[in-house]
């Protein structure tokens, strides 16, 4: 049996926050760094995502600005705003809150954020940097880096391990694998139309899963001593809960627990660590315009 470390990425990214907020005070002489938000539509997820942001650049010392479109916006209309933005030395940092409406071409909107200012980390020349050897992006996607600092931070090795990744989303799946291999694991991902999942995590030193499933991966499927870090947002009905529901992630947890080595809840997990990465870029953008 293992002694399994519940890995505390709420704990963690207070402690991340505290560290901004410090180096934001160190450089107040200059002025606070920037970020801009453009939300498109009033889908409630997105406001409350958007809030939250908010609520965290509030704690640390960032100014931060939402540009709300209504849902019939032109394309226009958006990249008219974003060209500004780029050109405002005020703003270190924009982001488009997805997912955005079906008329609007994803692809050619991000594009026109300026990689600089990407702390997304989906412009193309970002993505492509991750992907190259000796080459640095200006900004890694910020759920795949919380997931890296978790590592990090617990003292994990990543170097020679067997890591399996579930899902391999632009924002998840692909820039997790991409940056575990700069990091010098070995990678395997698997998708929906994977052979025999279970021979892959049976071998898995280290899984990141972000499938969108329920609780699929169970304690059986997987190695005495794994790292497990749960990326999975599902809700799930339960009638104890005021509101009906309750979050899991997709990894069974109470039952994999009694075999990782350490595994991330959910809530409490990898969520907090998202926010924390997205107020870390934007300094990181603040300082690379600043000279710092």
């Amino acid at each position: 049996m293992y002694m399994t470390h519940i890995i505390n990425g709420k704990k963690i990214s207070q402690k991340i926050l505290k560290e901004i907020e410090e180096e934001i005070i160190r450089y107040s002489h200059i002025r606070k760094p920037g970020l801009a938000v453009i939300q498109i539509g009033n889908r409630s997820d997105s406001t409350i995502y958007i809030r939250k942001k908010a609520e965290a650049c509030k704690l640390v010392g960032i100014e931060s600005k939402i540009y709300n479109f209504e849902t019939t916006v032109s394309i226009n209309e958006v990249c008219s705003l974003l060209f500004r933005l780029n050109n405002d030395d005020d703003v270190n940092g924009i982001l488009v809150q997805l997912p955005i409406p079906e008329h609007l071409n994803n692809e050619e909107i991000l594009s026109k954020i300026s990689y600089r200012k990407d702390i997304d980390g989906f412009h193309v020349r970002n993505i492509g940097s991750l992907a190259m050897s000796g080459r640095t992006p200006y900004f890694v996607p910020c759920t795949p880096l919380g997931c890296l600092e978790l590592l990090k931070r617990y003292n994990i090795t990543i170097e020679g391990k067997h890591a399996v990744i579930v899902g391999k989303s632009n924002i998840v799946g692909l820039p997790m694998s991409l940056l575990l291999l700069k990091n010098q694991a070995t990678v395997t991902i698997c998708h929906s139309e994977t052979k025999d999942i279970v021979n892959h995590l049976k071998m898995a030193d280290i899984v990141v899963s972000a499938c969108g499933c329920p609780r699929m991966i169970k304690k059986e499927w997987l190695k005495e001593g794994v790292v497990v870090i749960d990326v999975g947002i599902n809700s799930i009905p339960d009638s104890t809960r005021k509101r009906g529901y309750r979050l899991v992630g997709d990894v069974d947890f109470e039952n994999v627990k009694e075999i990782a080595s350490a595994i991330t809840p959910v809530p409490g997990g990898v969520g907090p660590m998202t926010v924390a990465m997205l107020l870390r870029n934007t300094l990181d953008g603040f300082k690379r315009q600043n000279g710092i």
